[in-house]
């Protein structure tokens, strides 16, 4: 028996626990640590409103089967397009939802089915940034032209992936040329003669307080504290990192790499592990220090992911033709935002000619 429900954000546990949340993330067909209760719960407390965000649910014989957090927006990038989708947030590089492996078409019919029937003032269904090669886009496309309901990608995106069957050593060299690989090493030797130069990697819980202070003093000291945009410029966004590495470490989930010149950060990388993915969250370096590139440096210790049994690949979570990490990870994560049909007749009517020309005549059924 199929039970999909939609309930306020912070009344969620009258539907499921917490302890059945993060069994799902375990279970997903594709893993998404935004979605993971650790991540998502603080960020919903932090940067929802709550009477716009509710979490939709799945339960199949009363086992959570699907979670994802669910928006009313009443425009649609400046226009004036009332729709719903799914609630994300500045910090949110991922937007699909958790869905038990086995469970992808069951989830978005019964989606759909409740979209249709609780549509309101919305003209469609946005999805934001899910994998364009993964198990959920397959499903979604299997249910909506099963139904003879249009949708399409509306928009896509490339982003740098960390995926390959070769070792650090091996996977450098194929990425790089010798002469820059050469200049890499010179710069870890000059950096090297300025103190002690030191690499650190954990995976427990000691000292993350220290680690998240020394991180946000670090991001912030940077150009993005120059405009106004690192973590500690907001308290909302601050504490939510907080929380969030905090829960992530409690769940196993977080990796902090950092280098060290006499005992001070110059260089830190966290890293959300999600078997069998990786995503490498947020990075900071020390600009005084950027003629010896800190932060590419610490890049080449993080291909280690490389050597984990249980890590597959490594999502950058950075911005396309993104200057530094395109340098070292050649493989690619497509990423796209979707548009689906919701709604009566007359609401479908209205909305193919939307469709058609933003999916640029990709659409289908449109």
């Amino acid at each position: 028996m199929c039970v999909f429900a939609a309930s306020s954000w912070n009344a969620f546990q009258d539907h499921f626990s917490l302890a059945e949340w993060d069994d799902l993330a375990r279970v997903a067909a594709e893993p998404n640590p935004f979605c993971e209760s650790w991540n998502l719960a603080p960020a919903l407390e932090r940067f929802a409103r709550e009477r716009n965000v509710a979490l939709v649910s799945l339960q199949v014989s009363g086992e959570l089967c699907g979670l994802m957090p669910l928006a009313r927006a009443a425009r649609y990038f400046g226009y004036p397009l009332p729709n719903m989708g799914n609630w994300s947030h500045d910090n949110m590089f991922v937007g699909s939802p958790l869905v038990r492996s086995g469970y992808e078409e069951a989830f978005w019919r019964e989606l759909f089915s409740w979209a249709d029937a609780h549509a309101g003032g919305a003209m469609f269904l946005h999805l934001g940034w899910i994998a364009e090669d993964g198990p959920l886009l397959r499903a979604l496309s299997q249910v909506a032209d099963r139904q003879n309901r249009a949708w399409g990608v509306v928009q896509r995106e490339e982003r740098a992936l960390l995926h390959s069957g070769l070792g650090p050593q091996e996977y450098l060299e194929a990425a790089m040329s010798g002469k820059k690989r050469k200049e890499l090493r010179r710069q870890h030797k000059r950096l090297a003669e300025e103190g002690e130069l030191r690499f650190e990697r954990r995976g427990d819980q000691a000292d993350v307080d220290r680690w998240i202070e020394e991180f946000l003093a670090l991001e912030q000291a940077g150009w993005k504290g120059r405009n106004r945009t690192a973590l500690a410029d907001d308290s909302r966004t601050c504490n939510w990192f907080a929380q969030t590495l905090h829960g992530a470490s409690a769940h196993g989930r977080l990796e902090r790499l950092t280098l060290t010149l006499d005992g001070k950060p110059i260089a830190m990388l966290a890293n959300f592990i999600t078997p069998p993915g990786a995503f490498s969250f947020k990075t900071a370096f020390d600009e005084r220090f950027a003629r010896f590139s800190p932060g590419v440096l610490l890049q080449l210790e993080n291909l280690d992911l490389l050597e984990r049994e249980d890590v597959a690949w490594c999502d950058s979570c950075a911005a396309a033709d993104h200057p530094m990490i395109e340098r070292i990870w050649r493989e690619k994560r497509a990423m796209v935002r979707v548009n689906v049909a919701i709604g009566g007749p007359l609401r479908r009517a209205l909305f193919r000619p939307i469709l058609r020309a933003e999916s640029r005549g990709k659409a289908r059924g449109a």
